[in-house]
């Protein structure tokens, strides 16, 4: 059947008429709450895109390889699997090297090798010359007997390393002049600003202004736009936010690409290199393998976003040392979306999709924006300096905290959906858990305090969900505190009554009572002077936010479990109630 016949079928649907129809269903105020998204401060997503949204952005006829690269510089979507290697002595590094490569990594980088001679460099190096190599954490001395020993090297791939370009500028300009070619001794980290909770416009804004810096301080120093841009990569972390980490990577190409421009550079020289790492704010130590779903739709998000070389965190990096087995599991998640999904064979497969056209020039259009701000009140350093930076950093931590203690950000396992009876003591190294800032460090504290107490007395909490009255009421709250509880490691029983006299008898040192919000006060009524009666020292427990708190706290209950509680600061004082202390 042609085309247009099939079409026929289907007059055509004006963006009136789907808004009319979606207002006789979503009212007034409750259509922006319902039905917008809200990602991040200054990005909202609409339920639904035409094409008529994608008028006036003025990257749409570029195609894969056209300034200013949105769709990427390169031809496929095929990018690099980036093994990491934190081992100081050169010849072990190098030999882990190798079974990487040889287990499906496509390059490598080594954290904090140990580089004193140039005997060293030539060990770690050995055998990898058509591998691209990255050396972190390395020390001037160190780099500058890297450039050495490349100068001598005729050919190969591209090397880079992490020096703060921005540290010293008199210093950056000599390595700039004497770096060999594919070389990039430089990276700008995005990556710090996500783990620090900014969002995508914050990442891309900051980055950019960074970068322009240096690029600003190198202009003055008598190097040409074209050497310094090729000296620089980014590092970006991908988080959860699947269709905003796609278009931030795509934002910042192009917005790096027209500073590029603006400082006379060649359009080559917009090209940037783009380094990807899963985050590490969202992972936990508690139902660990969900962190594999994470990483692997942190990876999706860096390879459809266009990275050039994408690195997985193993799965247990949060809280201990990773083990061949979790690395291997790691590299294969990439290497199954590359040799299996086939994610690599097409360039920008997102390209044209509504959503994300508008949100890469979203991103981008309010990145300048912010890029444009910082510049006129001095550019980067001079924000960082005076603390703008920061404070804008520290608020969108409090937020995201914040978000994910009243369990509004959720983290599948931790502070929702948890199993109360996972035990995580015996495999953690807590001095590693401790150093690395995670949004489920408060949940994962509770868990953890509940753990120890059991383990030093021998005693499990007896906690009972009471369910009595009406019966839609009571099965949907005791099923939220038993979710709720189970967030601090508390098991729970469920056991229905009929009067509130039969609840005494239960023994449990916490009773979450369970009813609709106008059966509370007569039940409390009657439940309280029995305790008391039989000096029961059971405390008691709603789940709900009914009207009558005031007049139930006078009663003795204790507290309240809600949607908009939060779950951290009542946690704590349930286990405070039971007896679970530090």
């Amino acid at each position: 059947m042609p085309t247009e016949s099939l079409l026929s079928e289907f007059p055509p649907v004006s963006t009136e008429q789907w808004e009319r129809i979606i207002r006789e269903n979503v009212k007034g105020a409750e259509y922006a709450s319902r039905m917008i998204w809200h990602p991040e401060e200054g990005l909202a997503v609409k339920p639904y895109y035409r094409a008529e949204d994608l008028a006036g952005l003025q990257f749409m006829d570029a195609t894969p390889g056209d300034f200013p690269y949105v769709r990427t510089a390169r031809a496929t979507a095929d990018w690099r699997i980036r093994e990491e290697l934190d081992i100081a002595d050169p010849e072990e590094a190098n030999r882990a090297a190798g079974s990487a490569i040889a287990a499906g990594a496509e390059e490598v980088a080594f954290h904090r090798p140990r580089l004193d001679s140039s005997s060293d460099i030539a060990l770690l190096l050995a055998n990898l010359n058509e591998i691209p190599v990255h050396c972190a954490g390395l020390g001037r001395a160190s780099v500058e007997l890297l450039i050495e020993r490349l100068k001598k090297r005729p050919h190969g791939a591209a090397v880079s390393t992490d020096l703060d370009s921005l540290a010293d500028l008199d210093h950056s300009a000599e390595i700039v002049r004497n770096a060999p070619t594919g070389l990039r001794p430089f990276v700008i980290h995005a990556d710090e600003f996500q783990e620090r909770a900014a969002g995508a416009i914050e990442e891309v804004g900051f980055a950019l202004s960074a970068g322009v810096d240096l690029v600003a301080a190198m202009q003055e120093r008598g190097l040409g736009i074209d050497r310094v841009a090729g000296s620089l990569s980014f590092s970006f972390a991908t988080g959860p936010e699947f269709f905003v980490q796609i278009a931030k990577l795509r934002a910042f190409r192009v917005v790096w690409a027209k500073a590029v421009e603006s400082f006379d550079g060649t359009h080559p020289a917009g090209v940037t290199q783009i380094h990807a790492r899963t985050a590490n704010w969202n992972k936990t130590i508690y139902d660990p393998h969900v962190n594999i779903l994470r990483a692997t739709t942190e990876v999706i998000s860096a390879i459809l976003g266009g990275a050039d070389s994408v690195s997985c965190a193993p799965f247990d990096e949060c809280y201990k040392h990773p083990d061949e087995n979790s690395r291997r599991l790691a590299r294969n998640t990439q290497i199954v979306l590359k040799q299996e999904a086939l994610l690599s064979r097409v360039a920008d497969p997102l390209g044209g999709a509504y959503v994300i056209e508008v949100l890469t020039n979203s991103i981008a259009s309010k990145a300048w924006k912010l890029f444009q701000e910082l510049e006129a009140s001095g550019g980067y350093q001079e924000a960082r300096a005076a603390g703008v930076i920061a404070s804008v950093l520290d608020r969108r931590r409090s937020s995201r905290e914040q978000a994910v203690d009243f369990r509004r950000r959720v983290l599948t396992g931790t502070n929702r959906f948890a199993d109360a009876s996972e035990k995580a003591l015996g495999r953690i190294d807590q001095a590693l858990i401790s150093s690395v800032p995670r949004a489920a460090k408060a949940f994962e504290v509770l868990r953890l305090r509940t753990e120890q107490f059991i383990r030093r007395t021998g005693n499990q909490p007896r906690i009972l969900l009471a369910e009595i009255g009406d019966v839609k009421m009571r099965s949907a709250r005791s099923q939220f505190a038993a979710d709720f509880l189970a967030c601090a490691g508390l098991p729970t029983t469920i056991r229905q009554f009929k009067e509130a006299e039969q609840i005494v008898d239960s023994g449990a040192a916490l009773i979450v009572l369970c009813s609709s919000d106008a059966e509370y006060l007569p039940i409390v009524e009657k439940l309280i002077p029995v305790l008391k009666d039989r000096s029961a020292g059971a405390n008691i427990v709603i789940a709900g936010n009914p009207d009558t708190a005031e007049q139930l706290r006078n009663l003795g209950v204790a507290d309240f479990i809600h949607v908009r509680s939060n779950a951290v600061e009542v946690l704590t004082g349930i286990q405070r109630l039971i007896g679970i202390r530090d």
